[in-house]
């Protein structure tokens, strides 16, 4: 996946209201991975205006969220969208978004470790029609390894008070009509049960291009080898659809990772330093110091954060991705101070 900025829609300005919308619905904090959504912003007021409201989240407690994180966005009759534009930085992260041919659903996929307490946002573009904007929109996030389904909707109601948003029921899988498809991927899988809405299929660790009802979701499975588990991923948790075989060979490997620049060369043996990591084809990378994995570490295309973990003497760092592993030079050495 690559990072994509939609266009925005033209910015006149009209009549619109700065609110905030209640993030979630209250809950006690809890123990393990946890994931929350909110939104706030300008929404629209009057017919034709124009408007653009943030869609947040971020990882709640105290360990990292890693992996796929799907968003939705679902918009009121009379209320439409041209897109998102991610703005958290740095860009460590992968982020891509489809909006629905009626521009009243935004689906989007954020890949890339979520540390705790740091926020990401990105600001949906919304129309109103020619009657006055009414309804409710609605935002959800969904990772499977939170274990919180209680924060991850977020609601507005356009045209009076707004109602706590009631939390995503827990996904049921009972059925997948195909488990086998070439390595190239393209197959489309229909996957049924309940409580599927907002929901994405996970073919392993890759989002599929996905559209789910309450009882249907409809995938297309990605490029992959061999067995990998079938999963479907909902606001309200993951539920488990078996495996799906890929036969035949696998999607061409991406280019191997190349490292051109370090923004920190050293820090103490204790590890600890923020790193910066520059270069190109780093997307879904691992960073590693010396062979030993970084702490914290988060890649995008070009771009990857990394915390160094414990270490002696000067040290290679590379980054590791689905194409290999980047090749050692003098760009990318790092030293630890001695004791």
């Amino acid at each position: 996946m690559t990072r994509i900025a939609a266009s925005c829609v033209a910015a006149t300005l009209a009549t619109i209201a700065l609110v905030t919308a209640p993030s979630a619905v209250a809950y006690e904090p809890v123990q393990g991975p946890d994931v929350s959504v909110g939104q706030a912003g300008n929404y629209p007021t009057r017919p034709g205006d124009h408007g653009n409201f943030s869609v947040s989240w971020k990882s709640e407690g105290t360990q990292d969220v890693t992996g796929v994180t799907h968003l939705t966005v679902d918009l009121p009759p009379g209320v439409t969208t041209s897109g998102a534009l991610m703005y958290s930085t740095p860009y460590d992260y992968t982020f891509t978004e489809t909006v629905s041919p009626d521009g009243r659903h935004l689906d989007a996929t954020y890949v890339g470790t979520m540390v705790p307490g740091r926020s990401h946002f990105m600001k949906v573009q919304v129309t109103a029609g020619t009657a006055a904007p009414s309804g409710v929109i609605r935002a959800t996030v969904a990772n499977a390894e939170d274990v919180n389904p209680q924060n991850n909707v977020s609601t507005y109601a356009l045209d009076g008070p707004s109602e706590p948003p009631v939390a995503a029921p827990e996904p049921v899988v009972s059925g997948v009509d195909t488990v086998t498809g070439p390595g190239a991927g393209g197959t489309t899988v229909t996957v049924t049960g309940f409580g599927l809405d907002s929901g994405v299929v996970l073919f392993g660790d890759d989002a599929a291009r996905t559209s789910c009802t309450n009882t249907t979701c409809t995938a297309v499975a990605p490029g992959g080898t061999g067995a990998v588990p079938l999963d479907v991923l909902t606001p309200g948790g993951a539920a488990e659809a078996g495996q799906f075989t890929y036969t035949g060979p696998g999607p061409a490997a991406p280019p191997a990772p190349v490292v051109q620049h370090l923004s920190v060369r050293g820090g103490p043996a204790a590890g600890g330093t923020a790193v910066a990591v520059l270069g190109t084809d780093l997307t879904h990378g691992t960073v590693r110091f010396g062979g030993r994995p970084a702490e914290h570490s988060s890649c995008g295309r070009d771009y990857c954060s990394a915390v160094s973990p414990a270490g002696a003497g000067t040290v290679d760092v590379t980054v590791e991705t689905a194409g290999g592993t980047s090749a050692v030079g003098a760009a990318a050495r790092f030293t630890y101070a001695a004791n």
